[in-house]
């Protein structure tokens, strides 16, 4: 499945709500100042939703379109709010701009190139054949993925290394854990893949340790070689497994004795 990295340089990418490689829809941030009528930030208390009487409302459309606009600001994220007004003062952010996503109409804010919200969901999705401690990590790295290109880095080989000891590995050096790895049939690719990221120097081949050297690029690496070893040591068994016992029993056992040696 093709992934497209989020970017302010792109007009579609992987959305970090949905997931989806969507269009994305770019806009500009101004400034509307409060007034005596609205004096400060309005915030909406969730507790008080089901006490909202807005009977006074006649039209059903318009009541229902008003409890909506009620419960997102007690969602407490951001959305695009549309008002048909023209006489207040336009005055533009600079360096803040927004995507909205075509596929599930929600936003994300940049400041300047860094994706500041959502916190999540700006990395290659989890293969989901992946275990729960391991995802863990995983969604931990992708949430400070931004803030902390090299945390996030430490974060994914201390994942590495976890699977390295679910596939049987000592765990303890991640490069000779995917040597051995790949010497037992795993796609010498993934090899080629460590080598790639720079995981491989004195600093870099102990999981959970912080290289000075990590950058953003290599962090966005190794969640893609993480899902690559998932998905050749896990879920690609897993569906054979499936594709094999999906066959009649008898099919099965005239397998088995073609390939049972004669004696």
């Amino acid at each position: 499945m093709k992934y497209i990295s989020p970017s302010i340089d792109e007009t579609a990418f992987n959305c970090p709500h949905c997931g989806a490689l969507a269009k994305q829809f770019w806009s500009n941030v101004f400034i509307e100042s409060y007034s005596e009528d609205k004096p400060r930030p309005r915030l909406v208390d969730k507790a008080l939703l089901d006490e909202l009487d807005l009977s006074d409302i006649k039209d059903v459309a318009e009541q229902e379109k008003f409890h909506d606009w009620f419960v997102r600001m007690a969602e407490g994220n951001p959305f695009i709010d549309i008002k048909d007004d023209g006489t207040y003062l336009r005055r533009q952010i600079r360096n803040c701009n927004i995507s909205n996503c075509f596929n599930c109409n929600k936003v994300s804010i940049w400041i300047y190139d860094k994706l500041i919200y959502p916190v999540v969901g700006n990395v290659v999705p989890a293969n989901p054949d992946m275990s729960d401690d391991i995802r863990r990590d995983y969604e931990e790295a992708g949430a400070i993925l931004n803030q902390s290109p090299r945390g996030a880095a430490a974060l994914l080989r201390l994942a590495i290394q976890k699977l390295c000891k679910e596939l049987g590995q000592p765990g303890e050096n991640i490069n000779e854990d995917i040597k051995s790895l790949v010497a037992a049939g795993l796609d010498a690719r993934v090899q080629q893949s460590l080598d790639a990221v720079r995981v491989i120097g004195n600093s870099a081949v102990h999981p959970g340790k912080i290289d000075i050297r990590d950058d953003r690029a290599t962090a966005e690496a190794l969640f893609k070689l993480l899902n690559l070893i998932v998905d050749k040591t896990i879920s690609e068994p897993k569906h054979i497994k499936e594709i094999y016992e999906s066959l009649p029993e008898n099919l099965r056992e005239a397998i088995v004795k073609r390939d049972t040696p004669k004696s």
